[in-house]
């Protein structure tokens, strides 16, 4: 039976648009494999699960460490950055590249979080010890740890490489826009004001204590 030239016509869009769906098939699992790992699946994985209680244990040994209220300032920045990031998730609702977590991924929580902590780091070093070799040392080691641990989400397929990075760009900014607020506002108020003193260092304890629970509570779980 004669097929009419419309037919022939689909059947080649369909066969165009399955050979394009294979070549992207087999240009990612291409990637895949000339992919470098620097470190075992396992041991990556183990890494990844260590992440948050890696940057948690940074971000209190600075609190500790500094002891003042511009690190408890920056607790409360901390917290209130992840909850931004719980916010933009249920806002966005995009999906994850795997089905192995079920909430939204967009944008990564862990790669905002570990930026967030990254500059302040950075800034506090600089704020402390001046710019310097020293310091511009530090700095390029926290930013490569960093980035190292956030990456570590795209390989275990918890998130995408956008999801990534856009949680990335807004804990940097987050965190350098918190460093600004203290410093160009709340920190003249914070000295020349006893509320602002007690609802600082109040509030601050108060993000700072409710996450710790939160810690406990959810992290130990999922352990």
């Amino acid at each position: 039976m004669n097929e009419s030239p419309r037919t022939f016509a689909l059947r080649d869009g369909e066969n165009d648009g399955n050979t394009q769906a294979l070549e992207q098939e087999a240009f990612v699992d291409g990637l895949s494999k000339f992919r470098p790992k620097f470190l075992s699946q396992e041991m990556e994985y183990t890494l990844n699960k260590m992440s948050k209680w890696l940057v948690a244990a940074l971000f209190g040994g600075l609190i500790l460490w500094r002891h003042d209220a511009e690190a408890l300032w920056f607790g409360a920045g901390s917290v209130l950055n992840a909850l931004l990031s719980v916010w933009l998730k249920r806002v966005l609702n995009q999906e994850r590249p795997t089905t192995l977590k079920s909430d939204p991924g967009m944008p990564s929580s862990h790669a905002q979080s570990i930026f967030f902590t990254v500059f302040f780091v950075i800034l506090s070093s600089i704020e402390l010890l001046g710019l310097n070799g020293f310091t511009i040392v530090i700095s390029a080691l926290v930013l490569a740890f960093g980035s190292f641990f956030s990456y570590l989400r795209v390989s275990q397929q918890l998130h995408t490489m956008n999801q990534v990075i856009v949680g990335a760009a807004i804990g940097s900014i987050f965190s350098i826009l918190w460093y600004w607020l203290w410093n160009g506002f709340v920190l003249d108020a914070f000295v020349s004001s006893l509320w602002v003193r007690i609802i600082v260092v109040l509030g601050s304890v108060g993000l700072c204590l409710g996450f710790v629970v939160f810690a406990i509570r959810y992290w130990l779980q999922d352990e």
